[in-house]
């Protein structure tokens, strides 16, 4: 194919044969592990100096070490339900045992020489930073297959900017998003081999199949990639039959293998959007199993027919999803109760969309959308201009989607910062070279330095935070709101329910983790869209008039209620509804049924007992 050629000359341009260190530093495995080791030991010592908690900021990092104790205490494999969440009974996650796995392990291990809490604490700074190597061996591979060596430096130094200024490989970042990353990287390294090797494709197909099986996020993602091979083929014919095969095969066995094993036989014939369930199975292996059929038996064919084959094979896998998953056709939270969707989903950062983030906070847009874009824009010129056609077609379909995504949750948008540094990197060689044979210009040497600063989020994030300073109340307002949100769930503000018999908890959902970590007590309500008969008992209890809450009270089983006036949802309550109790508790107007513990004077949170009014 045409689109290799360039990628020999890119290499042979930019691999200078040498000794010693730099040497070194034009091979793979040496390099990733330098700039993985160096950025492995920054990220350790600036995030853990000052440090006062050693699980990270996110209630994912906190609700996994939750459910990692659990299964180190005996709940079963294939037993994904929190009985301490929620109405009683509990609540079935949609998390995999595949991240909590080795994590438990470590904790295990480390808990031979170290009491529990140290022993989590080093588990849990060791399992995020060890994620780094893999993460940056995958763009390394794919920086060094479309650039040569120079395109593997710029790519590791672009990917090390990313990681350190994100906070998905920071000690205590144990949700799984950073294990997505890699993962994705991974994919996208393996399609891009110019030699069309059958196992850079199983790779490829493994790492879908392990991305599906760890969370739902990555779909997209991986249907893309699906699309991607199965186009290669049809266009390509036996040239990428091996790579078709390889694919499909690794891809359909790999699914089958994790289905079987991380999901419980009574859940075999049961359809779930947000986890590996029948649906997302059966969809991967159909669709893999087709992809390997017409790899093997149609790849001979004129291009004509196995477009045509492949138009039966999409058929067949769309037909398959609008029987067993139509409703995974859809957005998968479609399901979500409107006033979830009004008073929890809306301010959900990470599920933000674009317009919703540019009401909320605009001058953050750079940091999410403006990397992955400019990679669009230079992939779709390098396609005009017939520059390695191939390579910047894959780059702008697979980014395309990430950055699709990203505008209904910017969540999306670190899979499309993470792919915009392949485009990116090739350029940054060529304005280099340019660079370089005219070293006097000052315009090129500005370009460059601007090419390298637009491939970094951080630096459109640094952009919008200055232009912020110009509204400088509204930016200390918008601090000062995670200072108030994390008082309410810290160690301490939560030490008054030591002193009260274990029972069932209302709080607002951003203190159910720590209560769930700190406490043996049950919640009512944390951030997940599973729980939403416990999110919803609580927020009518936040917004019902006193004597009607109390049913609420005594319906969910509660023993005790939290009123942390901080929390952004008990305020947004409070203002809903003026007469509600929780605007009534601000205005120190406590129900005879709500007795008040004792608490420090500058304590966060106030707890009351529920007594129940007796006949």
């Amino acid at each position: 194919m045409n689109a290799v050629q360039p990628i020999t000359n890119a290499s042979s341009a930019t691999d200078i044969p040498s000794g010693g260190i730099r040497g070194l530093l034009m091979r793979l495995w040496p390099t990733v592990i330098a700039y993985s080791v160096i950025l492995a030991a920054v990220i350790v010592v600036t995030r853990l100096y000052g440090a006062t908690d050693y699980v990270g900021p996110d209630n994912d990092d906190g609700m996994r070490l939750v459910e990692v104790r659990d299964f180190l205490a005996g709940q079963g494999w294939f037993d994904l339900m929190q009985y301490r969440l929620g109405p009683n009974g509990g609540t079935l996650m949609h998390w995999s045992r595949l991240i909590d796995l080795p994590i438990a392990s470590l904790i295990w291990f480390f808990r031979l020489f170290a009491p529990r809490e140290t022993a989590e604490a080093i588990a849990l700074g060791i399992w995020p930073v060890s994620l780094i190597l893999p993460a940056m061996l995958a763009m390394a591979i794919a920086g060094r297959r479309i650039g040569g060596a120079a395109g593997m430096h710029i790519s590791l130094g672009l990917t090390a900017l990313t990681i350190y200024t994100g906070n998905r490989f920071a000690p205590g970042a144990i949700d799984h998003h950073n294990a997505q990353l890699a993962l994705v990287a991974t994919m996208t390294a393996m399609l891009l081999d110019p030699k069309r090797r059958g196992w850079s494709y199983a790779v490829a197909g493994i790492a879908a199949a392990i991305a599906i099986a760890i969370g739902a996020e990555t779909t997209p993602f991986v249907a893309a990639v699906c699309l991607t091979v199965a186009v290669l083929w049809a266009w390509e014919g036996k040239d990428f039959a091996v790579a078709a095969q390889s694919f499909g095969l690794a891809l359909a066995m790999m699914i089958s293998i994790l289905f079987f094993a991380t999901v419980p036989p009574r859940l075999y014939s049961m359809v779930t959007c947000d986890n590996l369930s029948l649906g997302y199975y059966s969809l991967s292996a159909i669709g893999g199993g087709l992809l390997l059929f017409c790899a093997v038996f149609a790849s001979g064919l004129t291009r004509a027919l196995r477009f045509a084959a492949l138009a039966v094979v999409g058929a067949g896998v769309l037909g398959s999803a609008v029987v067993i998953a139509p409703q995974c056709l859809s957005d998968p939270l479609a399901g979500l109760d409107p006033m979830l969707v009004e008073l929890w989903l809306r301010n959900v950062s990470e599920a933000k969309s674009i317009f919703a983030l540019a009401r909320s906070e605009p001058f953050d847009i750079g940091a999410f959308y403006a990397a992955g874009l400019f990679g669009i824009a230079v992939c779709f010129f390098r396609i005009v201009q017939r520059d390695r056609v191939q390579i910047h077609l894959v780059l702008l379909f697979l980014l395309a989607i990430s950055w699709a995504i990203a505008l209904v949750q910017v969540r999306g948008s670190t899979f499309s910062n993470l792919i915009s540094i392949l485009p990116l990197a090739l350029l940054i060689i060529d304005i280099r070279r340019i660079s370089n044979s005219d070293s006097e210009n000052i315009a090129v040497a500005f370009v460059y330095v601007v090419t390298v600063l637009a491939g970094v989020p951080a630096a459109w994030a640094v952009g919008g935070g200055l232009i912020s300073l110009q509204m400088q109340n509204e930016a200390q307002k918008k601090a000062s709101e995670p200072a108030k949100e994390k008082a309410c769930a810290s160690r301490e503000a939560l030490a008054p329910l030591a002193g009260l018999p274990v029972g069932v908890i209302s709080a607002p959902s951003e203190m159910g983790v720590a209560i769930l970590r700190f406490t043996q007590n049950r919640v009512l309500s944390a951030p997940y869209h599973r729980n939403q008969g416990g999110m919803l008992t609580e927020l009518h209890i936040g917004m019902a008039e006193p004597q009607e809450a109390e049913a609420f009270l005594k319906g969910a089983g509660v023993t005790t209620l939290a009123f942390c006036p901080g929390d952004p949802q008990t305020r947004q309550l409070a203002k809903l509804k003026p007469d509600g109790l929780y605007a009534q508790l601000g205005k120190g107007n406590i129900p005879s049924y709500l007795e008040p513990v004792s608490k420090a004077a500058d304590a966060a949170v106030q707890f009351f007992r529920y007594r129940p009014a007796t006949n």
